[in-house]
This record gives C-alpha cells, sequence and structure tokens, in this order.
C-alpha cells in the first residue's frame, strides 16, 4: 500500500504539470493561429479593397459613358439620320456594358443591380423617344427630343446610379 501511494505522490503531481503544459500549448498554438488568420485578413485587405475602389471607378466611368449627354457627343455625326443614331446608342451601351461586365465580381449585388438598371432605363429612354419620332426623322431631331427628355427628368438613371455608387464607396472607406 505504501508503494502505491509513493507512486501516486509521484504520477499525480507529474500528471498535473502535464496537463498544465498542455494547455499553455494549446492556447499558444490557438493564439498564434488567430494572429495568422488576422495578419491573413489584413494582407487581404490591403489587396482586395484597392481591386473594388478599381472596380467602381470603372463603373462610374461606364455610367459616365452611357449618359446622353456623353454618347451625343461622341456617336452622332452631321447627317445621320434617327434611325443610325439610335442604332449607334444602343451598340455603344451594350459594347460599354459588355466591356465592364467582369467589374461586378468586386461589387455588391446591389449596386451591381443599380448598373444594370440604369442601363435598361437608358435603353428604355432610347427606345421610347425613337418609338415618337417620325419616319424621316434626323439625327439632330433625335438627339434634340433626347436631351429634352432627360432634361424633364428628375435625375438622370446615369446620374442616379452614380450616386448610389459613390455612397457605397462612402461607406466601404
Amino acid at each position: 500500500m505504501e508503494l502505491l501511494m509513493d507512486i501516486l505522490k509521484i504520477t499525480i503531481p507529474a500528471l498535473l504539470v502535464m496537463l498544465t503544459a498542455l494547455l499553455l500549448l494549446r492556447n499558444m498554438i490557438k493564439n498564434d493561429q488567430d494572429k495568422r488568420k488576422q495578419e491573413l485578413i489584413l494582407q487581404n485587405s490591403r489587396t482586395v479593397i484597392p481591386i473594388k475602389l478599381q472596380a467602381y471607378e470603372r463603373i462610374v466611368l461606364f455610367l459616365e459613358r452611357i449618359s446622353l449627354e456623353s454618347m451625343l457627343v461622341r456617336v452622332s455625326s452631321p447627317g445621320m439620320s434617327a434611325v443610325q443614331l439610335h442604332s449607334a446608342l444602343l451598340t455603344t451601351i451594350r459594347s460599354e456594358f459588355e466591356h465592364n461586365l467582369s467589374q461586378q465580381i468586386y461589387m455588391s449585388p446591389q449596386a451591381w443591380e443599380v448598373v444594370r438598371n440604369a442601363r435598361s432605363n437608358m435603353i428604355k429612354i432610347i427606345n421610347n423617344e425613337m418609338g415618337k419620332m417620325p419616319e424621316k426623322a434626323t439625327g439632330m431631331d433625335f438627339s434634340r427630343s433626347l436631351l429634352e427628355t432627360i432634361m424633364g427628368m428628375d435625375k438622370e438613371p446615369t446620374r442616379a446610379a452614380i450616386e448610389y455608387i459613390k455612397t457605397e464607396v462612402g461607406r466601404m472607406i
């Protein structure tokens, strides 16, 4: 019995020391893993945030490029018919949109939806005004009609989308 007590006197403290060491080691490893995760997140944010900002910048540029004033200056030329101008405007919007499709990866779903709605609304405005034009209308007549329609609106769809994007970027920074 005395031998058993001597063995217990030696093993119990040894087990307590071993358990303490294991707990300390486990906590140290967990803290180290947490620290590495935080460093990885910080490093990732240093990489991702500039890319996201660049995507938002490109989308604002896209929205500026599909605003009616901007497109009419770039696309219209003297002697164009309303049909030709209509086709050129729609082609410009589609090509600009396709060129910027990949930016949706870096944007929130809500922001991308706002951009898509702005594009759709611009196409709708262009198509609606074209529907009101007489058959032999000139590009100038069509341009004038489009500009009058836009001026009659509270906000052009692209302006509203740009404001939304600016607000979202402000929250992100």
